[in-house]
């Protein structure tokens, strides 16, 4: 659909609305606010459909291979974004429906695995047998409010800022419930701040709490309604920017982040500089003993008869730097966990960080651990095939303090992406990626994404 197209649909929705309102008696500025509200708004249908094959290689207790798990499903989002009413103070409302179907899998058993149950899968929720639904879903809205250049919103938010970020990375998206104000009334200046209370994951209709990895077992585990967070970006210039921001997990941990992003256009080619630094400390019940002994910890330092307490005490240190020139991108980066716990963030099974080793699968968060990466992606337009583009990342840790299951670990990342540029389905996305763990863990991943978004309005 065209934007001209587009154009025409809202002008018959405004007309239409007019009409409706002349009809109902309403008065001229309510009819003018309410056709606000409709001209600005937007609508679409996202189909995407997702593979995933996981194959654990570790052993379990028994010393048989844990099973491997193959699932595959087809996801359906259709999202309403209105424009806001006429006036000083504007309102608007934004709406989110989304289901989900599964197609095959819920879990599929190793060849060395006799006598275990299916083991369900990572995409579905669970029926009370333990087995994974056959669908899910959930409808969900988010209202809004502006005054100038300030917004307001209350209701599903997917956040991705230096102390929270919403997952993407399975059929449906991992959705925040809570509130969020930004501000952009002082030029070059984005002032953020919000509090979260709830957490849907990517693979459940249902809400819950917040916690931390060390504490949020689903049956036994702590969780807070409360994570308040607040921050600036702040853009010096067109080519520098600094941020900082605050996050808060009552009875988990403080968090404080400041960063500084930095592009350099060079002779030949250009250069982006990433720095970043979070302090961690507990907060509430994990900073004290008997707190902790309920359950309010963290994951962390461990050693045969030297236990740590579970209190939250992180520092993350990392630099990334990306050189590009035409269609080549290549980057590298150093990353420093110090301090006697994981690094923090909330984690209710949909684990994305906002650290740089953010990888398919490991995270590289864990206590005392140093990280190295180091990446090579190209953009096939270069070279007259646009829409296609390939990328590979590697990472290596080590000095990680845990006894039980060694100090090193590595991932290996390769992607392809392709999105068709013409035709009947032009915007049709292609995604494959692949990962292979070995360390601490142990594991290949595999996974396709077919997506399409169609506009309706």
């Amino acid at each position: 659909m065209s934007r001209q197209e587009r154009r025409a649909i809202s002008r018959k929705s405004t007309l239409t609305l007019a009409v409706v309102a002349g009809t109902l008696g309403l008065p001229m500025t309510v009819q003018e606010a309410a056709a606000a509200f409709i001209e600005d708004s937007k609508a679409n249908l996202t189909f995407k459909n997702f593979y995933i094959n996981t194959d654990d290689r570790e052993r379990t207790a028994s010393g048989r291979n844990t099973p491997r798990q193959e699932e595959w499903g087809q996801g359906f989002l259709f999202e309403f974004k209105s424009g806001f009413t006429e006036g000083p103070v504007g309102f608007g409302l934004d709406l989110i429906a989304q289901h989900a179907f599964r197609l095959d899998g819920g879990g599929r058993q190793g060849k060395n695995v006799e006598d275990l149950e299916r083991t369900p899968g990572t995409i579905f929720p669970l029926e009370s047998n333990g087995k994974a639904k056959t669908d899910f879903g959930r409808v969900n809205a988010t209202g809004k409010m502006r005054f100038s250049k300030t917004v307001a919103e209350l209701g599903v938010l997917r956040p991705r800022l230096p102390v929270v970020v919403s997952n993407d990375g399975r059929l449906l998206p991992q959705m925040f419930h809570g509130a969020q104000i930004t501000s952009n009334e002082i030029k070059d200046l984005t002032l953020v701040a919000g509090k979260l209370e709830h957490s849907t994951e990517r693979n459940s209709g249902d809400s819950q709490g917040l916690s931390i990895v060390g504490a949020n077992n689903i049956e036994t585990g702590k969780f807070s309604n409360k994570f308040y967070y607040g921050g600036a970006d702040y853009k010096v210039t067109k080519d520098l920017m600094l941020q900082y921001y605050f996050g808060n997990l009552e009875d988990f941990y403080e968090q404080h982040f400041v960063g500084l992003v930095h592009n350099l256009a060079l002779p030949v080619g250009a250069l982006k500089t990433d720095l970043r630094y979070w302090n961690s400390d507990s907060a509430g019940a994990n900073s004290r003993a008997s707190g902790r002994t309920e359950g309010y910890k963290s994951a962390g330092y461990w050693s045969a008869g030297d236990r740590d307490s579970g209190e939250v005490d992180n520092n993350a240190w990392s630099a990334l730097f990306t050189y590009t020139l035409g269609g080549h991108e290549l980057k590298a980066g150093y990353q420093k966990l110090t301090g006697n716990s994981d690094f923090p963030y909330l984690n209710q099974g949909s684990p994305s960080v906002p650290l740089i080793t953010d990888a398919t699968v490991e995270k590289f968060a864990r206590a005392g651990e140093q990280t190295w990466l180091a990446g090579y992606a190209y953009d096939f337009a270069r070279v007259g095939i646009p829409g296609l583009k390939t990328s590979l990342v590697y990472f290596s840790g080590d000095d990680v303090d845990d006894e039980r299951n060694g100090d090193e670990e590595w991932e290996r990342d390769f992607r392809v992406d392709y999105v068709l540029q013409e035709g009947t389905f032009k915007g049709l996305g292609f995604t494959y990626r692949n990962a292979a763990v070995r360390g601490i863990r142990e594991r290949d991943d595999n996974r396709m994404t077919i997506s399409y978004t169609l506009p309706l309005m």
